[in-house]
């Protein structure tokens, strides 16, 4: 077999031309958007089934009535990408070659079964990316391999997203799926903390049209407030905006969460345990400590707690701006707290719970697992550093490989390099593995480094329902069957991940096919709505299928019921308080080292879609500029212990003085090269890719 010269150089894989030709049978055909959870509609404009015209909003969905981002509009173009890979590769004599399916999953099932022969199942390690984690079929298959090879080290996009939010469920509530949402509907006040959803539709909410929301809050006389560092798209709707210090946006709510105690509003409506123990945590700090701390003025938390006296019911949100900084859990924390004390979870207004569509939790509330403890054990080379859901940090994986732990890592549709702290020791670790095996559609950096690469269908190649529906906007499932014929030889991943489990002799589920077939992936798909609010052929027939939802819910004030009511000080939340207070204490008077927070970018999604060219900049406010002898459109290096990267300066006097904004995602400035493997939260292991402490200066 040939091999396939590539060069990976420094580019972004570009789309292709794409057009219309004399003779192509043109459809219009309706689906949803997989690139984020909002899973808008689209209607796209495909020629012979195989290439894709041209994308825009479908004005009759059902839940998006019309709306699209410029990354939804941008389907036909990721799907005809320059770097593709349409056949099984495979490393030979140093090279990466395309063969068979056949000659690929041996070599794979081989391999495999020689890593677990000789260094056990858990030395073998996998990724859940974003890539395949939206193949609902394909991700289940991903759990059948990790089932068979016993508890083999997980890692996902949480602890490199944010883990605060699933940690806080499952430490105050004992179950990881209460995740509140604003009720949009009916609320008077909203407070962002850390999210700007004018760009990213929220975090893990589904927000579309977001401008429309906001508006409509503030022609019902309701309040917009946002803590960030940056003055946001989303702060521009905004009552009142604090540009609090990145990573200590929590001293604010803490101080809320005081005074809320000795002053109200105070109504919870679930039950309580540890009231006067949180009491007694926040008696002492005071208003002038926790501006301080916070670095803005004593007015702006006056204001605050004011506004949230006067509304009494409030919704509030956080997202990555926050969470992945090292005060992310007490951000959530205390956020959470707020909405608990002033009778704002589950309520009109406030905050809503999603019941879930594929597993209703309120049919089943009485058979909920209630957790003992919202952790699970840590690595090999960090044990001190909990785990959440079995996760293990993303950022241990360079050293499981380095101390001889990891010998096969099989990355799921994950961007590594771009993901992943500390892009150095990934880039020397990676050699060292035995078997690294990615399931991929296009090349990347880390193509080099792959033994094998094998291409599965992509997210328009294959019929597809929304499989993450608890983070959808409303109580709903969608599905769309494929818009074009997959490229080359790729196949459904499912089968994929099941041939090479069946040839290194692992246990496969018994409803798995041995054959790859359209039937056959309807089949895997549809045995995932055995206990869904509707059927397969509803779901099919319909493609949007929305439920209705109760609020209150019955169901959430059952759970609390049963769990005794929401633990307001658990321990471990209680003693990282204590530490970051006495650090902060430590440190008044004292100047604040200049920071980066990460950023997201409205045409740009994590490490994809970079053709549609948004630039690594870093906002940057005038007088900070000025301290360092930049200049707008300047190139500047931005250091640390870490590394370096290389952006252009963009100075924005509205923004806080001694904060940097980089967005996340780049190829070039990739602001991984500015975090560690080391530096990471002690409860869930969320690396530290904001409120990273930094130097700046002219190229």
């Amino acid at each position: 077999m040939a091999t396939q010269q590539i060069d990976y150089g420094s580019e972004e894989a570009r789309p292709l031309p794409v057009e219309a030709e004399d003779g192509d049978r043109i459809e219009h055909k309706r689906t949803y958007c997989k690139v984020c959870m909002t899973n808008c509609g689209l209607i796209a404009e495909v020629a012979n089934d195989e290439k894709i015209l041209k994308v825009k909003a479908d004005p009759d969905h059902p839940i998006t009535q019309g709306y699209s981002c410029p990354k939804g509009r941008a389907t036909g173009q990721i799907h005809h990408l320059d770097h593709a890979i349409t056949k099984p590769m495979m490393r030979k004599d140093g090279e990466l070659v395309e063969v068979s399916w056949d000659e690929a999953l041996d070599d794979i099932g081989k391999r495999l079964r020689a890593v677990i022969d000789k260094h056990g199942p858990d030395s073998v390690g996998m990724y859940f990316g974003s890539g395949l984690g939206l193949d609902s079929a394909g991700y289940s298959m991903e759990e059948a391999f990790y089932k068979a090879l016993g508890t083999p080290p997980k890692f996902t996009p949480l602890t490199n997203d944010t883990t605060a939010k699933v940690m806080i469920a499952g430490a105050m509530a004992s179950f990881y799926g209460i995740n509140p949402k604003t009720d949009y509907d009916n609320c008077q006040m909203v407070l962002y903390v850390g999210t700007n959803p004018m760009v990213s539709h929220a975090h893990n909410t589904g927000m579309f049209k977001p401008g429309n929301w906001l508006k409509a809050i503030n022609k019902r006389g309701g309040e917009v407030w946002v803590i960030d560092p940056v003055r946001t798209e989303t702060a521009n709707f905004a009552k009142g905006h604090i540009a609090a210090y990145p990573g200590r946006d929590y001293a604010v709510l803490a101080w809320i969460v005081r005074e809320i105690l000795a002053g109200g509003p105070l109504n919870p409506q679930q039950p309580v345990k540890n009231l006067d123990r949180l009491r007694s945590l926040l008696a002492d700090y005071d208003r002038t400590k926790a501006a301080e701390i916070a670095g803005v003025p004593e007015e702006q938390l006056q204001e605050l707690l004011d506004a949230i006296r006067r509304r009494k019911i409030l919704a509030i949100e956080t997202g990555t701006g926050t969470g992945m900084s090292p005060g992310g859990n007490l951000t959530v924390w205390f956020a959470w707290l707020i909405a608990i004390l002033t009778g704002s979870m589950n309520v009109k207004g406030g905050l809503w719970v999603h019941p879930g569509a594929l597993f209703p939790f309120d049919q089943f509330v009485d058979h909920l697992p209630l957790l003992d403890s919202a952790f699970t054990p840590g690595s090999h080379v960090r044990p001190d550093v909990k785990g959440i859901l079995n996760d293990w940090p993303c950022a241990v994986l360079p050293q499981e490989i380095e101390q001889g732990y990891m010998h096969a890592l099989f990355n799921f549709g994950g961007h590594l390099f771009r993901s992943f702290p500390d892009v150095k020791a990934l880039q020397e670790a990676l050699p060292k593995l035995d078997l690294l095996v990615s399931t991929e559609i296009t090349h990347n950096e880390l193509s080099p480094y792959c033994t094998h690469i094998l291409p599965t269908k992509s997210t328009v190649e294959r019929n597809e329902f929304t499989r993450w529906d608890t983070l959808n906007w409303s109580v709903n499932l969608q599905y769309a069957p494929a818009l074009v014929k997959p490229m080359g030889e790729r196949r459904s991943a499912w089968w994929v991940i099941s041939q090479f489990m069946r040839r290194a002799d692992l246990p496969v589920p018994n409803h798995v096919p041995q054959e790859h077939s359209d039937e056959n992936d309807e089949l895997m798909q549809a045995s995932l709505l055995a206990t869904a609010r509707c059927s397969w052929e509803e779901l099919k027939e319909k493609r949007v299928v929305e439920f209705p939802m109760d609020l209150p819910a019955a169901w959430v004030d059952r759970l609390f019921e049963r769990n005794g009511g929401w633990e307001l000080v658990p321990d471990e939340l209680e003693q990282q308080w204590l530490q970051f207070r006495a650090a902060d204490e430590a440190g008044l008077g004292k100047p604040k080292p200049l920071v980066f927070t990460s950023r997201r970018q409205r045409r740009k999604f994590n490490g994809q879609i970079g053709f549609l060219g948004e630039i690594a900049d870093c906002l940057i406010h005038p007088d900070t500029a000025a301290a360092h002898g930049i200049e707008d459109g300047q190139k500047v290096r931005v250091s640390n212990k870490s590394g370096e990267i290389f952006v252009t300066a963009k100075f924005d006097p509205t923004m806080r003085a001694g904060v940097c904004s980089i967005p996340h995602g780049h190829r070039d400035a990739n602001v991984n090269n500015l975090t560690c493997t080391h530096d990471m939260d002690p409860l869930g292991g969320m690396a530290h890719y904001s409120a990273v402490p930094i130097c700046i200066e002219p190229a």
